[in-house]
């Protein structure tokens, strides 16, 4: 799929829509602004015609301060309670088969998608991860980013609902200190790790790089006593912005026809997703002490960057969190490939 340069204004068009719906939502004071409030200025944007680019770059650095900030939040008291999380985590590749075979039947039998299409929809994984092992397996690409796009938008968007409305929480707390009242050490530091981590990482080819590099790379120095504090707030609150820019751009261009099949496909695996997931956090509840609010972050099966942030401002403990989505999207990051070429290897024998 070739995607046309970005001129700057178009650019600067889509920043300038993703930052006044920003601005709206803070004036109102709904939670996390920045993050909803450039999800929903891009599809404004998408629906009313505009040219929507994003800054790759600058969502590369924003998925980078995310994965500083959940480094630093892990402790030793975490590390040595993960043996306590195994009743919830023995659940997650369960939930990931379910949630793939379901969702592989409701694509191609129900939809009629071809088999690639239908099987890299199904995966819950990361986004940017399932568009390039499903272009490579000869996938729709423009169906794939609509489609994993319409689910995270769609469960990024839920989440804060069911949590104040369903868990009672509060989605008011601090992301981190203001940059003022940090240690310029640990700032240099921070940005040390950040891109020293994201760099390494995605030159050997690690999925996930721009977050889980800089995670690898700043939780040493954390567990260590080195880093004591998060990313400060401000660079948190930039880091939203443009992760939601870069999720809403996939809107870009949309058809009618594309929003009659692609965008109410994913919508109809989103409740499908939505029914499994709630199941599986009911089941968990059942088995764990875990904060019944924890679990359901901990399985809601959205972006791994966008929870982390939600996670930040429910004041949840963000290593427990993590640690679930980490093992949801390492199997589906090992696991999706190899199925997808057995399935292959099948259709041509």
């Amino acid at each position: 799929m070739s995607i046309p340069k970005p001129t700057i204004r178009s650019q600067l068009q889509t920043l300038s829509i993703a930052l006044l719906c920003g601005l709206v939502l803070f004036a109102v004071d709904a939670p996390l602004p920045f993050l909803f409030g450039s999800l929903g200025g891009c599809l404004i944007g998408a629906f009313i015609g505009m040219d929507l680019y994003g800054f790759p770059l600058l969502s590369k650095i924003s998925r980078a301060i995310l994965g500083v900030a959940i480094g630093t939040s892990l402790s030793w008291s975490l590390v040595t309670e993960i043996p306590n999380y195994s009743q919830t985590l023995i659940l997650i590749p369960i939930y990931v088969i379910v949630i793939g075979a379901l969702g592989i039947f409701y694509f191609h039998k129900l939809m009629k998608y071809d088999r690639a299409t239908a099987f890299y929809s199904a995966m819950p994984g990361g986004l940017q991860d399932m568009l390039v092992f499903g272009i490579e397996a000869g996938a729709n690409p423009r169906s794939l980013s609509l489609i994993h796009a319409t689910r995270v938008v769609t469960l990024v968007v839920a989440a804060p609902l069911i949590l104040v409305y369903g868990f009672d929480q509060t989605l008011n707390r601090p992301l981190g200190l203001p940059a003022i009242s940090l240690p310029i050490s640990e700032l240099l530091i921070m940005l040390f790790v950040g891109i020293a981590g994201w760099q390494v990482c995605e030159r050997i080819g690690m999925f996930g790089a721009t977050v889980l590099g800089p995670l690898l790379f700043s939780a040493p120095l954390a567990l260590t006593g080195i880093l004591e504090h998060r990313p400060p707030e401000e660079a948190i609150l930039i880091s939203q912005f443009f992760i939601g820019l870069g999720i809403g751009v996939y809107y870009r261009g949309i058809t009618a026809n594309e929003f009659r099949k692609d965008i109410l496909a994913g919508l109809g695996f989103v409740f499908i997703l939505t029914v499994v997931a709630l199941l599986t956090i009911w089941i968990a509840t059942r088995i764990s002490d875990l904060p019944a609010a924890e679990i359901f972050l901990a399985f809601w099966p959205a972006g791994q960057a966008e929870l982390a942030v939600l996670s930040l401002a429910a004041g949840a403990n963000l290593g427990v969190i993590v640690l679930h989505h980490i093992l949801r999207i390492v199997i589906v990051i090992i696991g999706a490939p190899i199925l997808g070429n057995k399935k292959r290897d099948g259709e041509k024998t």
